[in-house]
C-alpha cells in the first residue's frame, strides 16, 4: 500500500501535518487529560452521521476525522492493496480518504496521527448493522481494524434508511459509552463494540448477541440504452431469527444495542466433530 498526497499544492505534507496536530493536542488544556479520539464511517466523510458524531464527541476530547471520500457501504474490511491510497487534507482534523473505511484507520493510525488515539468511534451509518448484515458492513470494518491494530473501538449505527434524521440521539449515547470504554483498562482489546440506536423513542440499553437472518438476495437484470444488459443486487426476502437478546429483537423493543464483537471466526463447537471425521492426506496428487 502506497500512501500519495492529494495533488493540491496548499495539502500540508504528513510530516506537517504530525507537527501540527502534536502541537494541537499540547496546546490544549495542559496538565490535563483529554481524549484523542479518531473517527470513520462508511458514508463518507460529508455524510451528516459523521458530523453530527464528531460535533458530540468534541464535547469529551479531541477529535480528528479521517473517512471515505464517498460512500463505501457494503465493502467489508476490504483494503486497498493494488492501488495508491490518496488523501485530502479537508479542513482542521479532518481528512478524506480514496478508499475503504479500514483504510482509513490503517491510514491515521500509521501515518496521519502523531500517537494512537484512545479510541475509535465508526459512524454514525445510517441503517442498522445487526444479524448476518455485520459481515457486510464498512461501518464495523472499521471499528474492526482498529481493535486489529490494538485500539479500542467502537461502531455505531442509527437504524433508518430515511435521508432526513436526527442523529442527535444516537451521537449522544456515543459520547457517554465513549467515557466509559476509555476508562475500562482491562477491557480485550481484540474485542470491540457494535451499537445499534432505534430511529424512536428510546426504552434503555440491551446487551446483545449478533442476531441471525435467512437471506437471499434479488439480483435484478437491466438493460442500458445501448442494449447492454448490467445487473443490480437489491435485498430480498429476509426471514429474522426471533433469539430473545438478539441486537434485532432489541431494535424492535426500541432499545439501545450493544453487542461485543470479536474477529476470531472459530466455531469451537464444531472442532470436536471435524475432528471425528480423521481428515488424512497421504501426499499423492
Amino acid at each position: 500500500m502506497q500512501v500519495v498526497v492529494g495533488s493540491n499544492p496548499a495539502v500540508p505534507t504528513i510530516s506537517e501535518i504530525r507537527n501540527t496536530r502534536s502541537q494541537d493536542l499540547n496546546s490544549i488544556r495542559r496538565g490535563v487529560a483529554i481524549l484523542d479520539i479518531l473517527v470513520t464511517n462508511d458514508d463518507g466523510v460529508h455524510a451528516p452521521g459523521i458530523k453530527a458524531l464528531a460535533e458530540k464527541l468534541r464535547e469529551v476530547g479531541e477529535v480528528t476525522v479521517v473517512a471515505p471520500a464517498r460512500e463505501m457501504s457494503a465493502v467489508s474490511h476490504a483494503l486497498t492493496i493494488s492501488a495508491p491510497l490518496r488523501f485530502e487534507h479537508l479542513e482542521q482534523r479532518t481528512f478524506f480518504v480514496e478508499g475503504t473505511p479500514a483504510d482509513c484507520v490503517n491510514l491515521a493510525l500509521r501515518q496521519l496521527l502523531p500517537r494512537q488515539p484512545d479510541i475509535v468511534v465508526s459512524g454514525i451509518n445510517r441503517g442498522a448493522n445487526v444479524g448476518d448484515d455485520i459481515a457486510y458492513s464498512g461501518t464495523v470494518a472499521g471499528a474492526r481494524q482498529a481493535a486489529m491494530l490494538g485500539v479500542p473501538s467502537i461502531a455505531v449505527s442509527l437504524a433508518t434508511r430515511e435521508d432526513d434524521v436526527d442523529y442527535s440521539t444516537a451521537a449522544a449515547f456515543a459520547a457517554e459509552i465513549v467515557e466509559v470504554v476509555v476508562k475500562k483498562k482491562d477491557w480485550g482489546r481484540r474485542t470491540f463494540l457494535n451499537v445499534n440506536v432505534p430511529n424512536s423513542k428510546v426504552k434503555g440499553v440491551r446487551i446483545t448477541s449478533q442476531g441471525r437472518h435467512d437471506w437471499w438476495a434479488r439480483v435484478e437484470e437491466r438493460v442500458e440504452p445501448s442494449s447492454r444488459v448490467y445487473y443490480w443486487i437489491k435485498q430480498g426476502f429476509t426471514r429474522w431469527d426471533k433469539t430473545g437478546m438478539s441486537d434485532i429483537h432489541a431494535l424492535r423493543d426500541q432499545y439501545i444495542s450493544v453487542t461485543p464483537l470479536q474477529f476470531d471466526f472459530t466455531n469451537y463447537n464444531a472442532l470436536e466433530t471435524l475432528e471425528s471425521w480423521n481428515l488424512q492426506f497421504n501426499g499423492k496428487k
